[in-house]
């Protein structure tokens, strides 16, 4: 029991430090050593009884909800789950850093398992699908699982051979670490050099750590448990995948969930004008810097294909 306690402790600083049940498709075991720095991370967000609010946390808290976000929709999904843009490789590490700061693991895990997602879409192998596994287990139960821990290899051998990726991958508290010293310390010194702002290293760690990270995790984790439920389908695609423009802006684009499941290559996931698509309106931005290029489209015959109805078609 001690052993078993002490591996799943040394697994919060090094995902390598055991091997897991990865694969296990239909495991459905609760890592309980893992779900304590998750509530803790909740916790956090109480802090704010007590360290308070300031314009200051609150714009900081705000930036990196927005940053991440980007980094998790654009990079870890659209770029490392489905290769839907080039990039260089110190940009594609720089991202995957923002992105693992997040808190939602690292690249390989996150797009290992996102492109097993879409092989097994809303089937029973999908290991979040709120059709198999109901809502609960959609938003957060199934990361939490020990058959999920470990990355799917298999499934990510090009983004696998780059040692930079593997490291963040294997120390995925590494980035969310680094964020919140920097923020404690950060806050710390306005304290000492700018009283008058009325913040301190508490107060930007719970807000722009604890607070921006749980409403961002809650955020994305939607597209797993509420898209696949709440919306239109404009599409007939062999899953439950829905278009809902309330999660679209709530999550930079990833609520024209329909859309990405018809034609998961596309940079843009918002098919049409009017389709808000924040992430991709980021990507473009970069790409007029020179930062990514080679952006991927739907092609105007697949974008027109296998439609349920005739509703808002029009370009």
């Amino acid at each position: 029991m001690i052993e078993r306690l002490a591996t799943a402790l040394r697994r919060w600083i090094d995902s390598g430090a055991a091997e897991t049940l990865a694969g296990n498709d239909v495991g459905r075991r609760i890592d309980w050593p893992r779900v304590l720095p998750y509530l803790l991370l909740h916790a956090g967000c109480l802090g704010a009884l007590w360290v308070g609010a300031s314009p200051v946390a609150v714009g900081i808290a705000t930036a990196l909800f927005v940053l991440r976000m980007f980094a998790v929709t654009a990079f870890y999904h659209r770029y490392f789950s489905h290769r839907a843009f080039r990039t260089s490789r110190a940009a594609q590490f720089a991202f995957a850093l923002l992105a693992a700061s997040a808190v939602q693991r690292g690249p390989l895990w996150w797009a290992s398992h996102h492109r097993h997602h879409h092989a097994h879409s809303d089937l029973p192998g999908d290991s979040h699908s709120a059709r198999v596994h109901g809502f609960l287990w959609s938003h957060l139960g199934w990361f939490l699982a020990r058959e999920k821990f470990a990355a799917r290899l298999d499934l990510v051998p090009d983004l696998a051979r780059y040692p930079e990726l593997r490291w963040l991958d294997r120390f995925d508290v590494a980035a969310p670490a680094l964020l919140a010293a920097a923020l404690y310390g950060f806050g710390a010194w306005l304290e000492q050099v700018a009283p008058a702002l009325g913040t301190s290293g508490g107060q930007l760690v719970v807000w722009g750590f604890c607070i921006s990270t749980v409403l961002l995790h809650h955020a994305t984790f939607t597209i797993n448990s509420l898209a696949h439920r709440f919306g239109a389908r404009r599409y007939a695609t062999r899953d439950d995948s829905r278009n809902n423009p309330w999660l679209a802006l709530l999550t930079f684009g990833e609520g024209w969930h329909n859309n990405h499941h018809h034609f998961p290559g596309a940079a843009r996931q918002g098919f049409y004008w009017w389709e808000v698509d924040l992430s991709y309106y980021g990507l473009r931005l970069l790409a007029a810097l020179g930062l990514v290029w080679d952006l991927r489209s739907v092609p105007l015959a697949v974008r027109e294909a296998r439609r349920v109805s005739e509703k808002d078609v029009q370009a």
